[in-house]
């Protein structure tokens, strides 16, 4: 790899696998890119979740418009409640940041390509992949060390509601209940769409029988 152009394989850029299965692959700093993002994500089997319900202005985000490209296998993308069928070749681009979205893998070995940046701005680095790293932590049961990642993330970064949602779950893992149970809450107030992700996260088993523990919104599926 020389200074003025870099060659490497999908396969060859490191990454980890996330809470539902699909493998993040972190491009942008592989390749040393500073001018957008760029990552890809991989799914190991059908029905697994490639991208997860987000939008681009809450918690974590950038307030990116994105484009999703299909580079293998087929995904089902949901996007502002609609479903897009997506086979390889097949390109979703969401240029509105407040517009949820979301993919599913319908074939093993599924990848999606994932480019962004805020319109008409210099790129910046969205808080969700700036404190990414932790995610890695927390892909190799290291829940100590994302513990430590994330308190210095919340030192730096107070009212970032994704530092504050992960940091509760390490503590719930290292059992810090008291701690877990603050730090979810205040990530809930500042971005509400933690309450419903909480519910289903198995980082919390530990103190989801609290009655301290939040209760699903109100209008969410039973």
């Amino acid at each position: 790899m020389s200074e003025r152009y870099a060659v490497t394989r999908l396969e060859d850029v490191g990454g980890f696998a996330g809470a539902q299965g699909a493998e993040w692959h972190p491009i942008r700093t592989e390749l040393g890119i500073s001018a957008f993002g760029v990552n890809a994500w991989r799914a190991s089997e059908a029905g697994k979740e490639l991208i997860g319900e987000h939008d681009e202005v809450d918690g974590g985000a950038g307030g990116h418009e994105e484009l999703y490209v299909v580079l293998a296998g087929r995904a089902t993308f949901t996007v502002d409640g609609e479903t897009v069928d997506a086979g390889a070749g097949k390109l979703v681009f969401v240029g509105d940041p407040a517009v949820k979205r979301s993919a599913v893998a319908e074939e093993a070995g599924t990848i999606v390509l994932v480019a962004g940046g805020k319109r008409g701005e210099a790129f910046s680095i969205s808080p969700w992949e700036r404190h990414a790293k932790g995610l890695q932590l927390f892909g190799r049961k290291d829940y100590a060390g994302a513990l430590d990642y994330y308190e210095r993330a919340h030192r730096e970064a107070p009212d970032q509601a994704g530092v504050l949602y992960n940091l509760a779950c390490a503590e719930s893992l290292v059992g810090r209940p008291d701690d877990a149970l603050a730090h979810l809450e205040q990530a809930i107030e500042l971005s509400p769409s933690f309450r419903d992700a909480a519910q289903t996260d198995s980082d919390f088993d530990s103190i989801r029988a609290d009655p301290r523990f939040p209760a699903p919104s109100p209008d969410a599926p039973d």
